[in-house]
């Protein structure tokens, strides 16, 4: 028997407007489109959503070019990146939120004059045990500076975190408050040493099951799939069958 038809943006225009009402004016929401179709990230579209998430480049691949005709769409890559696989990166995305390592952005600066484009950065920092996430601990963040700072095709713009899966509320909500305390931490720094290629305007910490925890420790972006769509299209199926 035919599993029943799924729609896949369910109630998004109602979900979006209760979450924009909730996040603070400068706080912007990020979309997490992964495993839906292109048409899914339309009809987002038309309820007033322009940022969009991505983890998987092959996937983006495939989705951008049949949304060509959306005017002020804004993509994300919101996975983990693969040295390999950055110029493709670099061609389908306009921010790239996990830096997570000198090598990866030595590659990323050293393409970005081939590919002529300059996407915006966001440094993935790990600040608690999570062995299936990757990032840089304050500590290797600090040393690597002043690296990063002479890399002159870079755009660094902020901070990415990702809550370890199990945290208490509280565990997370303080994780979040000293993601921010390193931003200052590095804002700072940069400022007296005249690192003008670094800035910490940027947060990007918070997803559907701990945004509210990010919000309150100053995040600017929140990454909502879920809390937006709804279950992922082969969680659906796994549930009609």
């Amino acid at each position: 028997m035919l599993s029943s038809p799924i729609s896949w943006v369910v109630g998004i225009p109602e979900q979006f407007d209760q979450i924009r009402q909730q996040l603070p004016t400068g706080v912007r929401l990020i979309a997490v489109s992964k495993q839906f179709p292109a048409q899914a990230i339309r009809e987002a579209y038309e309820a007033g959503l322009r940022d969009f998430g991505e983890n998987r480049i092959q996937e983006a691949q495939a989705k951008i070019p049949q949304l060509a005709d959306l005017d002020g769409v804004t993509w994300h890559l919101i996975g983990s990146l693969q040295r390999n696989k950055v110029r493709p990166a670099l061609e389908c995305f306009d921010w790239i939120h996990s830096v997570d390592s000198l090598e990866l952005a030595e590659r990323i600066s050293a393409l970005i004059p081939q590919v002529g484009r300059r996407p915006k950065l966001l440094l993935q920092v790990k600040l608690a045990e999570d062995p299936t996430k990757s990032g840089w601990s304050e500590a290797e963040l600090e040393e690597a500076l002043p690296a990063l700072a002479g890399l002159s095709d870079l755009d660094i713009r902020g901070l990415m975190a990702i809550a370890p899966f199990g945290q208490s509320a509280e565990e997370t909500a303080d994780l979040f408050k000293r993601v921010k305390q390193l931003a200052l931490k590095i804002a700072h720094r940069a400022g007296l040493s005249g690192w003008e290629r670094i800035r910490m305007e940027e947060l990007s910490m918070g997803m559907s099951g701990d945004y509210p925890l990010a919000v309150q420790a100053g995040t600017t972006m929140v990454r909502l799939g879920q809390a937006l769509f709804g279950s992922r299209p082969l969680q659906r199926r796994m549930t009609n069958e």
